[in-house]
């Protein structure tokens, strides 16, 4: 296991009506003038929005609004709310919504206290060293930006979609009412899970021994989402599986399984790619993404993909060579992928093949990866992969 180090200051309010605390935890945190940020109209249709403001209001916390945050989140809002805190002298950002609300929250919050390009600390010129506080509400189970430390933009400029990791992303508190999902679209819930698992994934695949702690811990997460998946998936209502999810994908990627271990994430930043060129769904990028990286390095550590066979999903190794069994452990997981109705190849998620190369040599530094380091024609032979079904 490798030196870590570790803080994951955020307090969460799980649970039905926690959305009618918001106001008092705003305070709590030192909060009087806030910034609400939003993405399109179902927080608007569901009431949400109206009870969050009410919330402030009872609280004393004064409020504006910026709705409009799109999937895949642009600059174009963060500038607009960058602008909107200097001006209103606003102090502290309060996203409702999922991951993309979330992180365009905290870019709005690098760049309130920042007199440059809130983008320098995107593209690697400058370093965080103070943002405006902000909590949020949650109502997608799938980032996990309630409780990490990133944040990911797209820059209309260029078309660049970067992430961003700092101590200064990680939110005052998050609001989890579990409830509040049981409206999403099954798509968006099954991009949702794709994404978590993703979290996961990146984490479960290094080189680091003497990790077997953190692998268990990964695998328990795999596997209740697994379980929890297809039951959200059948019944909207259904509180228990809800909120496994909901909690699942907080603790993907708050680093409490990634300490310690090296972790990969080139399945990220290819799509990335994906998402900045074709306006993917994150999610959807990675459903196609992750089982052809799978296919293209697990000989890298076949005993590795063996141990997430039969570990996460119960693949019988008996009698079998140890590459069949890695083998079975990446079909289960296309075949989960599948049956959550997510894309099985580029075309589907909305890639071209011919756009390959473009692609692969757009990756950011123009190399990836930490389980395999991938240079852009390795990057490619995945895409190609992601090509079959």
């Amino acid at each position: 296991m490798l030196n870590f180090e570790f803080c994951a200051p955020t307090k969460f309010v799980f649970g039905r009506d926690a959305q009618e605390k918001t106001g008092a935890l705003v305070r709590e945190f030192g909060g009087s003038r806030a910034l609400i940020v939003y993405g399109g109209g179902s927080v608007v249709r569901s009431g949400l929005l109206s009870q969050v403001m009410a919330s402030l209001d009872a609280a004393g916390v004064a409020h504006m609004e910026l709705g409009g945050v799109k999937p895949n989140p642009r600059s174009d809002l963060v500038y607009e709310g960058i602008r909107l805190c200097k001006a209103h002298a606003l102090d502290f950002v309060l996203p409702v919504g999922g991951g993309s609300a979330i992180d365009t929250a905290k870019a709005i919050a690098d760049g309130a206290c920042y007199d440059g390009d809130f983008w320098d600390f995107y593209c690697g010129k400058a370093a965080v060293t103070r943002a405006l506080p902000h909590g949020c509400v949650l109502t997608i189970p799938a980032a996990g930006s309630e409780g990490s430390t990133s944040a990911v933009i797209t820059k209309i400029e260029g078309n660049l979609k970067r992430g961003l990791n700092t101590d200064f992303h990680r939110p005052r508190f998050a609001v989890m009412n579990p409830e509040l999902t049981f409206t999403l679209p099954r798509y968006q819930l099954a991009c949702g899970i794709t994404d978590m698992m993703a979290h996961i994934m990146e984490r479960y695949f290094t080189n680091t021994r003497d990790v077997a702690l953190t692998d268990r811990l990964a695998e328990a997460l795999l596997q209740s989402i697994i379980e929890a998946a297809p039951v959200a998936m059948a019944d909207s209502a259904d509180y228990a599986a809800h909120a496994t999810l909901m909690w699942a994908g907080m603790l993907a990627h708050n680093n409490s399984v990634g300490v310690g271990r090296e972790q990969d994430w080139a399945s990220h930043q290819i799509g990335h790619e994906l998402s900045a060129r074709y306006d993917t769904a994150h999610g959807a990028a990675l459903a196609v993404v992750f089982p052809a990286w799978m296919q293209y390095v697990y000989r890298h550590d076949v005993a590795r993909f063996a141990q997430f066979a039969t570990r996460v999903w119960g693949v019988d190794a008996a009698g079998k060579a140890q590459e069949e069994t890695a083998l079975s452990g990446i079909a289960a997981y296309r075949a989960f992928l599948a049956s959550i109705g997510m894309p099985q190849t580029l075309e589907e998620a909305g890639g071209k093949p011919e756009d390959i190369p473009a692609l692969a040599a757009s990756v950011v530094n123009g190399r990836t990866g930490h389980f395999v380091e991938l240079l852009p024609p390795q990057i490619e032979e995945i895409l190609r992969i992601a090509c079959k079904a």
